[in-house]
């Protein structure tokens, strides 16, 4: 449910069934699944080895996956630009979905 007098969503809740119409095609799903998985391995990486500047590659390996599965597969533009905090988060929870047999890949 969007909020009616601004078009924009106010609440999670509200957002992640818009997120999930997003990912609609699991190659694109796929995609933001390994990038999920390598931000993991980068901080794992990171901690282990105290090279903090591998933290900068988080953000780009991240959405650099998850990006080239819209534009490329689902052929939509990121909710990323619109909702940047929602985004971050749905994909942190679409991630779990997919661990758990929630959502398929």
């Amino acid at each position: 449910m969007r909020a009616q007098t601004t078009g924009r969503f106010t609440r999670f809740a509200d957002f992640y069934p818009f997120y999930l119409e997003e990912h609609r095609n699991p190659t694109c799903r796929r995609l933001h699944f390994a990038g999920s998985v390598l931000v993991l391995a980068l901080l794992a990486a990171t901690l282990a080895t105290g090279q903090w500047l591998l933290l900068l590659a988080m953000p780009v390996v991240g959405y650099g996956f998850a990006w080239v599965g819209h534009f490329v597969f689902e052929k939509n533009r990121p909710a990323t630009f619109q909702y940047p905090l929602y985004s971050l988060l749905g994909d942190w929870v679409m991630f779990r979905d997919m661990l758990i047999g929630r959502i398929r890949f």
